[in-house]
């Protein structure tokens, strides 16, 4: 009520001033029954003085009210002047005070779980490489158990590759801080990738064959680009077709990993980049998780990579496009 009144202050005061001061002035004067026109007048141009004064003293208000791109700025008042704007300033600083305060315990239980998962992961890696020791010397030791080995092997892959995919997801949250873009060659690094997956590869049954020249080279963050290979290839293996070939190459500044395999359906294209969206072929899958493209769209965002996903015919084609980072002898 308090609040009301004195935002309403000056029509009170007009209120006043023109009906009960006006009359018995002009009264005074001349008397009230022959000027009542120049009465009317008075109370009009009272009244518009009013109105503009209060526009002009409320104008940076709306047009602040009538901004479209709001950010969090937008919502502080600038020099309040009015007692409701001086209210809704006040109002909105505590108001966004508390969405700092939410921001910042988020952030810290963002940590705090970034923490644990990595703590966890790292843990769960280290009885893993002893398992990948005993496997490798079981192997040459017991040769009859060799089929047996290999399937641990291939278990074995899977879980530190599951751990390393939850690891990246887990880090992801502060991609744009550990950023380092680097000059690398771009046959190198996918060829680095190839090799952490042979064992995949043979176990799949498929033949990786990357056309790309040594001279060309790719400026982005080396480790974030090996993730985003390194899912992608295992993509091409997991859902490739048996005895075929995936191919790499690099063509017109875009980089293509090319398999056979099942045709991926265009209603599902958009979605496969989704987190936790697993697909029509994930779900024949158990271990499709979801978070591996959902991990190379945030990745390749980021680093400003546009790319693109076509399926059609057999074929999936998974194209970067990297013509801004590129550089060759020729150029």
């Amino acid at each position: 009520m308090k609040l009301f009144i004195k935002d309403h202050l000056s029509f009170i005061l007009l209120y006043l001033i023109t009906f009960i001061c006006l009359p018995f002035i002009i009264e005074q004067l001349d008397g009230f029954e022959n000027h009542y026109v120049y009465f009317s007048f008075l109370a009009t141009t009272l009244l518009m003085i009013l109105l503009v004064i209060r526009y002009l003293r409320r104008k940076k208000m709306y047009t602040h009210l009538k901004k479209e791109n709001l950010d969090q700025a937008s919502f502080l008042v600038y020099r309040p002047h009015a007692p409701i704007e001086k209210a809704y300033a006040n109002q909105l600083k505590a108001f966004s005070s508390l969405l700092l305060k939410e921001q910042d315990t988020h952030q810290d239980f963002l940590q705090e779980q970034q923490l644990l998962i990595s703590h966890a992961v790292h843990q769960m890696k280290t009885p893993i490489s002893v398992m990948q020791l005993l496997v490798q010397s079981n192997q040459i030791n017991d040769v009859k158990s060799l089929g047996e080995w290999q399937k641990v092997k291939a278990e074995c892959n899977k879980i530190n590759f599951s751990l390393n995919q939850l690891l990246s997801y887990s880090r992801s949250t502060q991609l744009l801080s550990d950023l380092k873009i680097e000059a690398m060659p771009l046959k190198k690094m996918i060829q680095e990738v190839i090799n952490d997956l042979k064992d995949y590869f043979i176990e799949e049954e498929l033949f990786p064959k990357v056309t790309i020249a040594e001279d060309v080279i790719l400026y982005s963050d080396r480790k974030w680009m090996k993730v985003v290979v390194y899912q992608l290839l295992s993509n091409a293996i997991k859902y490739g077709e048996k005895y075929s070939t995936v191919h790499i190459y690099y063509r017109n500044g875009q980089l293509s990993i090319h398999n056979r395999g099942e045709t991926i359906p265009k209603s599902e294209i958009n979605r496969l980049f989704n987190l936790f969206y697993t697909g029509s072929k994930g779900r024949k899958r158990s271990e499709a998780t979801g978070i591996g493209l959902y991990l190379v769209k945030r990745i390749l965002m980021t680093l400003d990579h546009p790319f693109e996903l076509t399926s059609h015919d057999q074929e999936t084609i998974f194209t970067i496009e990297l013509s801004k980072s590129i550089s060759t002898a020729a150029d």
